[in-house]
């Protein structure tokens, strides 16, 4: 299918469908709700924690332990991480924390950078090792962020090549690719895939209140992946703080605008229990937001986010791991 024909058989498609929140399932027990992760048929909690932050050298084992655990035994149950974040002590980290049972209540996720193979299999081995488990339940491919990545996952000796074989030997469930450059290189991913007679199982993206004004992902990759029954992943509700910088919206509202897009789970990082306990009150809070509301959100944020300076991982390599570290990509 030619690319814009695939685009606007997608964009009419999900806007039939109306692009709203996917319908929310209560826990009794922790009041959280849950949402189906697209195609996987899995229920995951609205709010999932992000794996970088509990790394950071300024969280304690023992914080980082405590933020997990609490977590999980207030109703999430999805969880962030990837090879590369803070040179491997997030795996570490959330691994120690999964221990004692915790893992059964998880459902994890971690990412991997390698391009080849070869890489793919050495970090998928290294993230087991670290979290401590014999299987990993979502594996991403980490950083689409370069118009040649989706052709280095697909070759030959590619990234894919191993993920299905470690999916046939139950090292993983389920596999799906993040990014946060540009969704035109999301959708040429997506593309890609289907000219291999492929679908991801999910794709992540910046998914904010900047994104909606600036070369957005909400826009134009949410109707593809809804055609196609993707798991939406939203991640950096807040932009890692940048966002708050500009002094337009709080955290909440940051958080409540995310949850209001069709996506299974947000994604966000938590550094302390106090930020922890925000991000668990307004999910189990969270009904939904009428016109008026998404309007008086986007409209304090619409002059700010015009030439995206306050989504930095969109405008400038601050966020480009693999940028900075070019050999993990094998």
């Amino acid at each position: 299918m030619e690319r814009r024909e695939f685009l606007k058989s997608a964009a009419i498609t999900a806007l039939a469908s109306g692009l709203s929140p996917n319908a929310d399932a209560f826990d009794a027990a922790s009041g959280m709700p849950y949402r189906t992760l697209g195609r996987t048929g899995v229920k995951v909690s609205l709010v999932g924690l992000g794996g970088h932050h509990i790394g950071r050298n300024y969280v304690s084992q023992d914080e980082s332990t405590k933020i997990v655990r609490t977590g999980l035994d207030s109703g999430v149950n999805f969880l962030d991480n990837c090879w590369d974040y803070n040179d491997g002590l997030s795996e570490v980290r959330m691994g120690i924390a999964l221990k004692d049972g915790y893992r059964q209540k998880a459902f994890l996720m971690t990412k991997l950078d390698g391009r080849t193979a070869q890489s793919a299999q050495q970090q998928l081995e290294e993230s087991l090792k670290r979290l401590q488990t014999d299987h990993i339940d979502l594996i991403q491919i980490h950083e689409i962020i370069r118009m040649d990545d989706p052709e280095r996952v697909f070759a030959k000796g590619g990234t894919l090549e191993y993920l299905e074989k470690a999916k046939k030997d139950g090292k993983v469930r389920f596999i799906g690719f993040t990014g946060h450059k540009s969704p035109e290189i999301h959708l040429h991913m997506i593309e890609t895939a289907t000219k291999h007679n492929y679908t991801f199982d999910t794709v992540q993206m910046p998914l904010n209140a900047m994104d909606a004004h600036f070369d957005s992902f909400g826009a134009k990759v949410i109707p593809v992946a809804k055609k196609l029954n993707m798991g939406i992943l939203g991640m950096k509700p807040m932009g890692d703080g940048v966002i708050l910088k500009s002094n337009t919206v709080t955290p909440v509202e940051c958080l409540r605008y995310a949850m209001n897009l069709p996506v299974s789970v947000v994604i966000t990082g938590c550094d302390s229990m106090q930020i922890l306990e925000q991000a668990l009150e307004t999910a189990k809070n969270f009904r939904g937001l009428n016109d008026a509301e998404v309007s008086a959100i986007l409209k304090k944020t619409e002059t700010v986010a015009q030439n995206g300076q306050f989504e930095l991982y969109k405008t400038s390599h601050n966020f480009d791991g693999t940028y900075k570290n070019p050999q993990w990509l094998g």
